[in-house]
C-alpha cells in the first residue's frame, strides 16, 4: 500500500516530534534511544528507516544528531549514561585492586623477612641463655 503526499509528511511530523523526545531524554520505559524505539513512538514500521525507504533520511539524521550529543558528552539514554558510569568505576576497582594485590605480596615479604628475623633472633638468645647457664663463671641475676 503506497501512503499518499499527506501521510508521508504526517508520518515524518510524527517521527521529527519522537525525534526530539528521544535525545532530550525522554525514553519510554523498555526503550533506548534507537531507531527501533523512535519508529515504535512514531507509529511507523522500522524497515521504513533502511535502504531507499521514505524514512532513511530522518534515520540518518537521527544518528547524526544522536552522535552529536554523544561527542558533547551528552547521554540522552540514562541507561548509556549508566554505562559509562559504571565502566568508569569498574575501571577504578581494577586499579584499586591492583594496588592492593600489589600491597598484599609487599607486606606478604615483609611479614616473612620479619618472622625470620625473629626466629634467628630467638634462636640467638635460646643458644646464649644456653651458654651462660653452663658457664660456671657467669652468676645469674635475680628475676624481678
Amino acid at each position: 500500500m503506497r501512503l499518499s503526499r499527506q501521510q508521508l509528511a504526517d508520518n515524518e511530523a510524527k517521527i521529527r516530534t519522537a525525534m526530539a523526545r528521544l535525545l532530550d531524554g525522554d525514553i519510554p520505559p523498555g526503550g533506548k534511544c534507537d531507531i527501533k524505539t523512535l519508529a515504535r513512538q512514531a507509529g511507523v514500521d522500522r524497515t521504513a528507516f533502511y535502504g531507499s525507504r521514505p524514512y532513511a533520511h530522518l534515520r540518518t539524521e537521527f544518528e547524526q544528531r544522536l552522535g552529536q550529543l554523544r561527542d558533547a558528552g551528552e547521554q540522552p539514554d540514562p541507561r548509556d549514561a549508566q554505562i559509562a558510569r559504571l565502566k568508569d568505576e569498574i575501571a577504578r576497582l581494577k586499579e584499586r585492586l591492583a594496588q592492593s594485590d600489589t600491597t598484599i605480596s609487599e607486606l606478604s615479604g615483609f611479614r616473612g623477612q620479619a618472622l625470620a628475623r625473629l626466629a634467628a633472633q630467638h634462636h640467638e638468645i635460646t643458644r646464649l641463655r644456653q651458654e651462660a647457664h653452663q658457664a660456671a663463671s657467669v652468676r645469674r641475676l635475680p628475676t624481678i
